[in-house]
């Protein structure tokens, strides 16, 4: 992850939630400090240690305790303890939960899908269907959950897919168009949407084939005709619920769009220890592990 990045990033997040104060934090002494404890209220896998440790750098907060990335949570866990400034917690709060939860339900849905597909042999990766300005972090928080990435943006790899097949002229012309502008270092993937369109592709020899919208049947007939050198993607329509269909087809990536595109933030709280839940005054000390 590019902290450089990460950081502005971050700034830029606080700016946006604190706006020129947190009218109500500032009721608060601003001596007054405690310790901020985020429990995880459902099982899943927890994602977004660095953006924590960053936080509490940039604030001025201590990172008592965090849980690694790709621990499996349950209801009642400690995720995190922060130690600080009362109203620097607070104002730091909707930031850190709102990065953390995101991360972490898209952590476990592609956990989810790795363990339903129950095949080391392929890969499942996400796909840029990011929510803007959060692609760096969403497919981190893929590869947290033990998934892989496709392509980060447009400059990364040469992908023809349906359009431009079409503004081309067609299979064989749009990768022969590719191959005259890019250099040797940049893959070329092709997307297929039927027969023909395999057999023109594998004529010319691409890097990747994506396989779109087949059905497990049709996917075991269709891979017979590819090469072992070349890449077979498949993708369309696959979900957590029917992955597992195609376990053990002789595929090597499925990407998901569901893996970022539509999936739920685990659910998790902050709550300051001593506070009036408590009972207690928030400066009375606390045996924080």
């Amino acid at each position: 992850m590019n902290t450089i990045y990460l950081r502005e990033q971050l700034r830029q997040f606080l700016i946006e939630d604190i706006g020129y104060g947190d009218l109500s934090s500032e009721l608060i002494d601003e001596r007054d400090e405690s310790v901020a404890t985020v429990i995880a209220k459902e099982h899943g896998v927890f994602c977004g240690k660095p953006i924590v440790r960053e936080l509490a750098i940039m604030q001025q907060l201590d990172l008592v305790a965090c849980q690694e990335d790709g621990s499996r949570i349950a209801p009642g866990d400690v995720l995190i303890v922060l130690k600080g400034k009362t109203r620097v917690l607070l104002e730091t709060e909707r930031v850190l939960l709102n990065v953390i939860q995101r991360m972490s339900g898209i952590a476990t849905m592609t956990r989810q899908c790795v363990d339903a597909l129950g095949d080391d042999s392929i890969h499942v990766t996400d796909t840029r269907k990011t929510t803007p300005g959060l692609r760096m972090l969403e497919k981190y928080a893929v590869r947290v959950g033990g998934g892989y990435n496709h392509r980060l943006r447009l400059d990364d790899a040469v992908m023809i897919k349906d359009n431009h097949i079409v503004a081309l002229g067609g299979v064989a012309e749009a990768v022969h168009a590719a191959r005259s502008k890019v250099g040797h270092t940049t893959p070329i993937e092709v997307e297929v949407e039927s027969f023909d369109q395999l057999v023109q592709a594998i004529q010319v020899n691409p890097d990747i084939v994506m396989l779109d919208n087949r059905t497990p049947d049709e996917l075991r007939e269709w891979v017979r005709h590819i090469p072992n050198h070349i890449t077979i993607e498949v993708s369309g329509g696959i979900t957590l619920d029917t992955i597992a269909d195609y376990r053990g087809i002789r595929i090597d990536v499925i990407s998901l769009g569901q893996l970022t595109h539509s999936v739920r933030a685990l659910d998790c709280s902050m709550n300051l220890q001593g506070g009036m839940k408590y009972a207690t005054t928030r400066n009375t000390p606390t045996d924080v592990r």
